[in-house]
């Protein structure tokens, strides 16, 4: 990868993390830890439980499996890193490991929001055209969504990626995040930054708004179709097998809204520290909760799994 200042490469970046203050590092390094653990053994579980019940051998809980593989192999891109930094006295990350995180980071990140788009999808025709169901839903193509899926998101994360290494970078290198994201970086390039802040902005665009916009429509359907649902009680069994993923779209969405979709000069570090880590971090952590606590399903799945584990 071509880089006008080599000193970048050679040097690499500081992670400044969440707070500067030395007396906070330790209560974060804990609070933060505990939330991963807590993360990594809800994910496993839901994929656990769902493997082990045949029960949940259908698309919606096909798509949640890989959602939670993916929320593990996201929060894990991430937070190991912001851990050692947040106990070391250097914070630093090489120049290669900044891009690399990156590309993870934005591949992860993006298979997410395609696999929520696809659970939405499942939810439609679930609701709105239920004799055609195990049609659409076939097994083959329920693969082909998630390989579509996990294609469009890594081939952004690498185009990401090659734009910013063509970045240089002559000033400061400290980097006001506890990752390598996008609009951090940015701000610390000496280059030219105005042509780049179009292509992903437009990009982004595509990539991250097309997902959002099936899911939104799937929903506009769903709604019309309920509302034409005569008694309340049919109403609210429909749109109960909804309410889980709604809650995890609202959480993840509106976080990821905020920071990216707003020019880098209104880029704020304290709020987009916090929007940041709601995506990041409490939205993988809280979705084993969202799906178990609202689903008997899926408290019926890990119900079989302990007895199975005790047994």
């Amino acid at each position: 990868m071509e880089l006008k200042n080599q000193s970048s490469s050679t040097s690499g970046f500081i992670l400044l993390g969440l707070s500067s203050n030395p007396h906070l590092q330790k209560p974060l390094f804990a609070i933060f830890l505990t939330m991963y653990l807590v993360t990594l053994v809800g994910n496993m579980l839901i994929i656990l439980a769902i493997c082990s019940d045949s029960r949940l051998h259908t698309p919606m809980y096909f798509f949640l499996s890989n959602l939670s593989f993916m929320d593990i192999c996201f929060t894990t891109v991430i937070v190991p890193k912001m851990l050692e930094n947040s106990l070391s006295e250097t914070k630093g990350i090489s120049y290669v490991g900044c891009l690399v995180q990156m590309y993870f980071f934005m591949a992860f990140g993006n298979t997410d929001s395609y696999l929520l788009a696809s659970m939405a999808i499942d939810r439609l025709v679930a609701i709105c055209n239920p004799l055609h169901y195990d049609v659409a839903m076939r097994p083959h193509r329920c693969l082909l969504m998630l390989l579509g899926s996990c294609t469009i998101s890594h081939l952004h994360a690498l185009f990401r990626v090659l734009l910013m290494s063509r970045l240089s970078f002559c000033a400061s290198h400290v980097i006001k995040h506890f990752f390598c994201d996008t609009q951090p970086v940015l701000k610390l390039s000496c280059s030219d930054t105005s042509s780049s802040q179009i292509v992903v902005m437009t990009e982004t665009l595509a990539v991250i708004v097309t997902p959002f916009l099936c899911i939104l429509f799937s929903y506009l359907r769903i709604i019309v179709t309920v509302l034409r649902i005569p008694s309340a009680a049919g109403k609210w069994k429909a749109f109960s097998t909804c309410g889980s993923h709604l809650t995890v779209v609202i959480l993840f969405y509106g976080s990821v809204i905020y920071v990216y979709f707003r020019p880098l000069s209104m880029y704020s570090v304290v709020k987009d520290r916090i929007a940041t880590v709601m995506y990041t971090v409490v939205t993988p952590m809280l979705n084993p909760f969202i799906y178990s606590l609202r689903n008997k399903d899926m408290k019926r799945g890990l119900r079989k799994l302990k007895d199975r584990i005790h047994s």
